[in-house]
């Protein structure tokens, strides 16, 4: 463990076994948070899993990123978010913030970070809580379809989903929710056919352990819901219920399922599943990418009023390192973050 204070207050890192525990205590257990999600991720964006943590008398921070070597730079690396959503989190009544960002510098020069990337968690909004001088871009929104007990989820949707709902049912597709599945074998094969489909960038083809690891980290808190021609499996979506909310993580779809709009009928039914169990909201995310795109308005059309800001943060802690690594004459933040990370 170590840590990086200034007067009486110290900026922890946090033991494996404390991390969840931690969470749940000052209740900041949402499923990008957790270490089984946050060690899932290094699978995608390897490094090292880390939870920061201050606490004043005001209030508490947590932190979860992923701290990554820099290679051929011995002594130098970088950090971040989870895939997902994350960055610094507040409880309590006062939670020190600015004092956390103050200590999270300090804690960067002396580990040797040079940069960091923060991908902000809209249902959080911490990308308000931000000091000034973090530079903070905004993203297109991402969609939360609230689930209060007297709202009518059918009713709500934008009159196009509705017909794509009765479309699905009418094709004979049958729903089933899955809560802590003993498997993802099933769904990571359609979702990787669904993303050969869509001829998605490398990133999003995940590996087999990857899919492993996410249901052993996060067994009692993924749902499952899946639509099938019989024994045939048509769509499917992948999520995360950590109440009060419900996240939708990814999600896959037949040639078969996309033309009887099977993935409007699963997202329909994980959000009534959600309903049922009184959780609060179903954050649906965004578009690919961050862009408000085809993905992000077939979201939208579930709840047209959800839009949540999103927003990423960008965070250099060694200007000089920064700019040598990326062959930069001086320092810009615009463009693919960290820079000398860049595929191109």
């Amino acid at each position: 463990m170590t840590s990086s204070s200034t007067g009486t207050a110290a900026l922890v890192e946090v033991a494996h076994e404390r991390w969840d525990p931690l969470l749940e205590r000052i209740g900041c257990g949402d499923a990008y948070l957790l270490r089984g999600y946050v060690e899932s991720a290094c699978l995608l964006e390897p490094g090292r899993p880390l939870l920061l943590h201050l606490s004043e008398e005001g209030g508490e921070v947590v932190f979860a990123l992923i701290l990554r070597e820099i290679e051929g730079e011995s002594g130098r690396r970088d950090a971040i978010t989870p895939y997902g959503y994350g960055g610094p989190v507040g409880a309590g009544p006062e939670p020190p913030i600015e004092h956390f960002y103050e200590l999270y510098e300090s804690w960067c020069r002396s580990a040797g970070v040079v940069s960091t990337f923060i991908r902000f968690h809209p249902l959080f909004a911490n990308q308000r809580q931000a000091p000034a001088g973090i530079h903070v871009e905004r993203l297109a929104d991402t969609i939360a379809w609230p689930l209060e007990q007297d709202l009518d989820l059918f009713a709500g949707l934008h009159p196009k989903h509705r017909n794509k709902v009765r479309k699905a049912k009418a094709a004979g597709l049958e729903v089933a929710v899955s809560e802590a599945p003993a498997s993802l074998s099933e769904f990571a094969a359609l979702y990787e056919e669904t993303m050969s489909r869509l001829d998605a960038d490398d990133f999003y083809f995940f590996p087999a352990d990857y899919w492993q690891a996410l249901a052993e980290g996060l067994r009692e808190r993924i749902v499952l819901v899946e639509a099938r021609f019989d024994d045939e499996l048509a769509a499917a979506a992948l999520c995360f219920a950590t109440p009060p909310w419900l996240h939708y993580h990814v999600s896959g779809t037949s040639e078969r399922g996309r033309e009887a709009a099977a993935a409007n009928l699963v997202l329909f039914e994980a959000a009534r599943w959600g309903q049922d169990r009184r959780l609060e909201q179903f954050h649906l995310g965004g578009g690919a990418g961050g862009r408000e795109d085809s993905l992000f308005h077939f979201k939208q059309r579930f709840f047209p009023d959800g839009r949540r800001e999103a927003s990423v943060g960008k965070l250099v802690h060694d200007a000089e390192t920064y700019c040598t690594l990326a062959g930069l004459p001086e320092l810009r933040l615009e463009g693919y973050f960290p820079a000398y990370r860049s595929p191109d």
